[in-house]
């Protein structure tokens, strides 16, 4: 790609996480959110499903812009593999209690699929970054209280690393940015795919 382009990102995510942890890195992306029906990708596999989102909410998003070569669209998506099911986002109090109480001493692998656009060069890159989630073996009153935040209701998986569900993650393997909702080292590696280093997005 050319050198003397100005590149910018664009997230197409409404996940206040992740624009949070493109600012830290001095990253401040413009944030359109695609407005996508989540619900037509069918979740039998966690991999293809986060994949299969990110890319639809990147284009979605990219085809809403006017050309220009230095814009690069950003799509994410996360989801939870436990046992054998595909946790997005739970419809309910009730299903994110239900959630936890299969969760709390188990572990499950989030997923959380990055798909990259550029807007004028056609060019595209996408991955899937993959973290086991060790969960705390937490009480009923625990669950309860947590569900009662509202907290969970609103992430994929019902639980967050960054929030209140912080402390009901034991460990994990793996990259905390991409259970929170995108992995930095992981978009370094897809922007170099795309011929762009992760340096010409920083702020200055």
């Amino acid at each position: 790609m050319q050198t003397d382009i100005v590149y910018r990102l664009v997230l197409a995510s409404a996940s206040p996480a992740r624009r949070a942890l493109l600012t830290g890195a001095g990253i401040d992306a413009e944030v359109i959110v695609s407005g996508v029906d989540e619900s037509v990708v069918e979740a039998d596999d966690a991999y293809g499903t986060s994949l299969a989102l990110a890319r639809m909410k990147a284009r979605t998003v990219a085809a809403t812009l006017p050309a220009d070569p230095g814009a690069l669209v950003l799509g994410c998506d996360s989801v939870l593999a436990f046992d054998g099911a595909v946790f997005g986002k739970p419809a309910d109090a009730e299903e994110a209690a239900e959630r936890w109480m299969a969760m709390r001493g188990r572990s499950g692998v989030l997923h959380t699929g990055h798909h990259l656009t550029g807007l004028v060069s056609g060019l595209q890159a996408e991955a899937v970054g993959m973290t086991t989630v060790h969960f705390a073996d937490v009480s009923d009153a625990e669950i309860e209280a947590y569900v009662a935040s509202g907290e969970p209701l609103h992430v994929a998986g019902a639980f967050t690393l960054d929030g209140r569900g912080g402390a009901f993650v034991e460990r994990i393997e793996g990259d905390p940015g991409n259970v929170i909702g995108l992995s930095l080292p992981l978009l370094r590696r897809l922007l170099a795919e795309m011929g762009v280093p992760i340096t010409s997005l920083w702020r200055r």
